[in-house]
């Protein structure tokens, strides 16, 4: 749940079907024969989530669940009275481990005892991240951001804020059902394939319908805004940015041009290939300015106006801080940039000429 504007982009090329439609909450809107769209209200600045309602035989396939909050949990209890009319949830399919995506699956799994789907890695990476709840910052963490050039002030909010995952997600249970690319569900009368995404999530799921030329896209292809790729202390060498550019190439070259995506943001549009195409140079042209920017040596957090026009606050600093270090990461492992440690352990990034 961590979508950020990386840049403002021109949208005239996309086709919005629905235009400017958009159901309400506790309701549905049937967007194709079979596939209802639901959206769900979210306590942040990205103030939704769409989740998708599929027709399955006798019962129904959720895709996503939304953030765990009484808001969410009210809006699925009149879904299960109205619209989906008294027919049980057969299996909840959830596309990647963040909280507005899972933040439900446990309690809906629970009440309808039926199997969550999720990729391995995903589900592994959320009970992992569940299980620091209530723990303290770990010395790894701190000295993460000590080295991306936190000042006190923001070590001292990213220390008391640490465990704040878990918050938003309700208990997993304790065995999933698997999903991985390039496995074929039968939904109802639709088979949905899955297609693999890594970078804003390290196995994110899409499900495509090729006989429909449907895609429920999840974060990994958003119309508006460009999906958060961070660098984390778990993992401070990660090069998630590649992942990213290898997975739009990838999907930019297996997507039929007309393609319906559903995303889990904004309104369901075509237009996949110029999008990903203008994700794909988004980030390129911030690596060209983060190459002509740190000419003379910069800290993580030194370069956010290179990448970022929105305002860095607060509330939104250590999502920036690891999207800068994804950047500059990425070049690294391309020979383009170098990083040196101070005395203090703070780490400056100077071009390589």
């Amino acid at each position: 749940m961590s979508e950020a504007v990386a840049r403002p982009r021109p949208d005239s090329y996309l086709e919005y079907p629905f235009g400017d439609t958009r159901p309400e909450l506790g309701k549905t809107i049937e967007i194709a024969p079979g596939i209802h769209w639901i959206r769900m209200r979210l306590p942040m600045q990205l103030n939704h989530i769409n989740l998708w309602l599929l027709e399955d035989g006798d019962g129904w396939t959720i895709v996503d669940t939304g953030i765990r909050d009484e808001t969410t949990a009210n809006a699925w209890k009149e879904l299960f009275a109205g619209a989906m009319a008294g027919k049980p949830v057969k299996r909840v399919i959830v596309t990647h481990l963040h909280p507005d995506h899972v933040g439900l699956a446990g309690w809906l799994v629970r009440r309808f005892h039926v199997e969550l789907w999720m990729t391995r890695t995903d589900y592994l990476m959320c009970r992992n991240l569940c299980a620091d709840t209530g723990q303290e910052a770990p010395e790894e963490a701190m000295r993460f951001y000590r080295a991306a050039g936190f000042p006190e002030d923001q070590l001292e909010l990213y220390r008391t804020r640490f465990g704040g995952f878990g918050k938003g997600v309700y208990r997993l249970p304790n065995a999933y059902r698997r999903i991985e690319e390039g496995e074929r569900i039968q939904i109802g009368n639709r088979v949905w394939e899955i297609v693999i995404g890594r970078g804003h999530a390290p196995e994110h799921a899409c499900l495509w319908s090729r006989e429909d030329n449907i895609l429920i896209s999840g974060d990994q292809l958003l119309p508006r805004i460009s999906s958060n790729v961070s660098v984390f202390p778990t993992e401070p060498e990660g090069n998630p940015l590649q992942d990213w550019l290898d997975s739009c190439n990838k999907l930019k070259s297996l997507l039929p041009r007309d393609i319906f995506v559903l995303p889990a943001h904004n309104r369901p549009f075509k237009g996949a290939q110029e999008r990903l195409q203008e994700l794909i140079d988004g980030h390129e042209e911030g690596m060209a300015k983060l190459r002509e920017l740190c000419r003379e040596p910069k800290r993580a957090v030194d370069v956010f106006p290179a990448l970022f026009r929105a305002k860095i606050t607060s509330g939104n600093y250590g999502m920036a801080t690891g999207e800068s270090i994804a950047h500059l990461n990425c070049l690294r492992r391309r020979g383009q940039m170098g990083r040196t440690p101070d005395r203090q352990g703070v780490e400056w990034y100077e071009t390589i000429r």
